[in-house]
């Protein structure tokens, strides 16, 4: 390997620690210390795989702090899918995909106090849909925000996903203008 990549990461607020690679070494160095540590990788075809996951993580770090996406302390993620399969309605199937996914959950530990130093009132959420391209345009956000009883909606990301299929029928009176069926998949984080 002739260069060096150089990825920079932080964990620690006060640390920043940077990921180097030559020769089939890794290194790493935090500001907050003088320290080098060097550890040679047997495996030199795993080394693209470190820098690119190393190199995606600090990505997504940079779309947090940037303000893309709000930073939080995630506790868990609630996953559901909705389908609409008469009116071909995609907030609809989006409504029911998040129905699905908060739906057999009870969170006691925001209402409890269970948390030290955190409220009920404190509880945020972020959703991410995955819904077929050619209908995301006509995706109601404010109606699918609607599902949630309690928390803050932090942002709804809308990704390409979910699924445009055949219901097998055409049924007018309930609205169809075609036999399509439409599928979205949700993810809720939930955290303080």
């Amino acid at each position: 390997m002739t260069g060096c990549s150089v990825i920079k990461a932080q964990f620690i607020p006060s640390s920043e620690i940077g990921l180097f690679s030559r020769n089939n070494c890794i290194s790493l160095s935090f500001s907050n210390s003088n320290r080098i540590l060097f550890a040679p990788i047997r495996f030199p075809r795993l080394l693209p795989t470190i820098r690119a996951a190393a190199t995606m993580e600090s990505n997504q770090r940079e779309s947090v702090n940037s303000g893309v996406i709000p930073v939080m302390k995630l506790l868990f993620v609630e996953m559901g899918v909705g389908y609409d399969q008469h009116g071909q309605d995609i907030t609809s199937a989006a409504m029911r995909a998040c129905r699905d996914a908060i739906s057999s959950n009870s969170i006691p530990a925001f209402r409890r106090g269970n948390i030290p130093g955190v409220s009920f009132d404190q509880m945020k959420l972020q959703i991410k849909l995955g819904v077929p391209r050619p209908l995301q345009q006509f995706l109601d956000i404010e109606r699918v925000k609607s599902v949630f009883p309690y928390g803050s909606i932090m942002n709804v990301d809308i990704v390409d996903g979910g699924l445009i299929c055949s219901s097998g029928v055409c049924v007018e009176e309930m609205g169809d203008k075609n036999d399509d069926c439409y599928v979205v998949n949700a993810a809720v984080y939930v955290g303080y």
